[in-house]
């Protein structure tokens, strides 16, 4: 049975992102919406206490506190960036004297919204859009107390650099974190689309000069704001490890090849995204010529572009990067060969940004920031997609040939003899989309591009477990990883199951990231993780049985390469 495929948003949009260990008790609790209070194992109650007060540069936030874990969210790092701030580098906050109350999460860049075109994965991932505003520059911070000097954990969410937001997925509440694994963790909004990513210097003159790259400088902003601040929440500021996931794995890495994030970053981690092929300056330059004359403006009225509503804004630089670009390629995803294209990316503009980190070389800047970098099995995973083996094999001839669609399906079939087939179609299908394989393939490319600098090590992983809901079809999906690396199978029990298996699975892999922030090294207990080098690759296996394995699937992700 095969549904008409749909791409998901994530799927249609990731172009632009290239372009403890003992199981809990378990627990009668019911998992909340993904904007509340985040559900654990053990018992709490919530309060506002006094002692909930923390200091900042611009003036004293209030949160909450709530199982032991002091929550703060929506605090400001940066102004509105609406209206005259529009495409303008960040502007802190204005300083404030009474308390900010920072209960509730802050708004999402304005976006397109997700299109739930398969109600199988709605349930499995768990969305939740929240509210749009460009008044969007806020974080949240969990931690188990304002005291002290434990490793922090800045995470910036997926979605390529178009669309996502700090709590788009339940996953990303850090309050397990904060509880079980003594971290301070953060979680960050910034601009995205073409209010982060538009070059508007032809039209604005010099003060829009970084304007192409104002998502990332955003995230820089958020790092120092971490920096300066970060003490009061009981973090330490030279501890600090980013990570992210799918274009949040983007944002990692290229962070890491901008000169103004040195020093700012000590541990980092790609998570199924990284080393983008990113446009030139030039390319955008032309997107904003283009939807200048789609308009009817001024070649320099930057005033109209400032004063239109975000809906009409994105949806006019859409069409104009329909335009400019070429047909697109079948398959997207980070590393994507070829010619880059423009869109809703960072682009080497020379001074913000001054290479395609991971994609052409490491760099030099960062290379000695050990990082992690690893991809789930079912990447590919698309509810909507129920393909009978004769039906997958087509759609991989459609793409690979008959010799390479034969080869996939029969190696793929020995090395996994349990999984449904349509779970196999998720690791490669012939479909547009995300591709497990060559996500594989973009894992070992940018850990053997680590590996050549000769200077900090690169740590890969490859998540395996397999989700008991759907009789196990889903897999592990794009996203899965994050259930578990942020301790939160009871939170996202519609993709975990919470079972016990998965339980323990989340406390070790968990306890492997917030070591690997603490001290640069993820081995702890059950988990004894050893570099990677270009030539055996050696991969750690998150799954019931953690394990360190030589280049797993290699066999497999080699016959896209050939």
């Amino acid at each position: 049975m095969t549904r008409t495929p749909v791409l998901t948003r994530r799927e249609a949009l990731f172009l632009s992102a290239t372009a403890g260990i003992a199981a809990a008790t378990p627990s009668t609790l019911l998992a909340s919406d993904s904007i509340k209070t985040g559900v654990h194992q053990e018992p709490g109650s919530v309060s506002t206490p006094r002692s909930a007060i923390a200091k900042t540069q611009y003036g004293p936030v209030r949160g909450f506190l709530s199982g032991g874990v002091f929550t703060f969210k929506g605090v400001p790092y940066g102004q509105n960036s609406g209206g005259e701030n529009r495409w303008l580098p960040l502007k802190p906050p204005t300083p404030w004297t009474d308390e900010y109350p920072a209960f509730s999460y802050g708004a999402n860049c304005p976006q397109s919204l997700h299109p739930w075109t398969a109600i199988e994965q709605t349930f499995i991932q768990d969305w939740d859009d929240g509210w749009l505003s460009e008044d969007m520059l806020k974080l949240n911070i969990w931690t188990p107390s304002l005291s002290g000097s434990r490793p922090v954990m800045v995470y910036y969410h997926g979605g390529g650099f178009s669309f996502g937001s700090s709590y788009e997925l339940p996953s990303h509440e850090g309050a397990q974190m904060a509880r079980h694994h003594d971290v301070a963790q953060v979680s960050v909004n910034h601009r995205l689309n073409i209010l982060g990513f538009f070059d508007a210097s032809e039209i604005g003159g010099s003060a829009y000069e970084d304007s192409v790259n104002v998502g990332m400088t955003d995230l820089v902003d958020s790092l120092k704001w971490v920096r300066e601040n970060i003490a009061n929440f009981g973090g330490d500021p030279d501890r600090v490890m980013i990570y992210g996931q799918s274009g949040g794995g983007s944002k990692v890495t290229t962070l890491l090849g901008m000169p103004s994030a040195s020093g700012l970053i000590h541990r980092a981690a790609a998570q199924s995204g990284g080393g983008g092929n990113i446009p030139t300056r030039e390319q955008q330059r032309e997107v904003a010529r283009v939807m200048m004359k789609d308009l009817g403006l001024a070649a320099n009225d930057i005033g109209a572009l400032q004063k239109m509503g975000w809906p009409s804004l994105i949806a006019a630089g859409n069409a104009a990067i329909t335009k400019v670009n070429p047909p697109g390629p079948a398959f997207f995803g980070p590393g994507l060969p070829g010619h880059p294209r423009a869109g809703w990316t960072p682009s080497v503009d020379g001074k913000v940004i001054t290479m395609r980190s991971f994609f052409d070389a490491a760099p030099d800047v960062s290379k000695n920031v050990p990082i992690l970098i690893g991809s789930v099995s079912e990447e590919g995973n698309s509810m909507t997609s129920i393909p009978t083996e004769a039906e997958w094999h087509a759609g991989l001839a459609k793409t690979y040939g008959e010799e390479k669609a034969t080869a996939i399906v029969t190696t793929l079939k020995a090395n996994y003899p349990h999984k449904q087939t349509a779970t196999l179609s998720y690791m490669c299908s012939g479909r547009p989309g995300l591709n497990g394989l060559f996500m594989r393939n973009n894992v070992v490319k940018m850990c053997g591009l680590k590996h050549d600098l000769h200077a900090a090590p690169a740590y890969a992983y490859y998540f395996t477990w397999q989700t008991p809901l759907f009789d196990g079809r889903p897999g592990a999906w794009h996203t899965a990883d994050l259930q578990f690396c942020f301790d939160n199978t009871k939170r996202c029990e519609q993709g975990t199951g919470n079972t016990l298996e998965a339980q323990a699975l989340a406390r070790k892999m968990a306890a492997s990231w917030a070591a690997f922030a603490s001290i640069g090294k993820p081995s702890v207990s059950g988990v004894a993780w050893q570099p990677t080098d270009p030539d055996i690759n050696r991969t750690m296996i998150f799954d019931n049985e953690c394990r360190m394995v030589n280049d797993p699937d290699g066999n497999a992700r080699k016959i896209i390469l050939a």
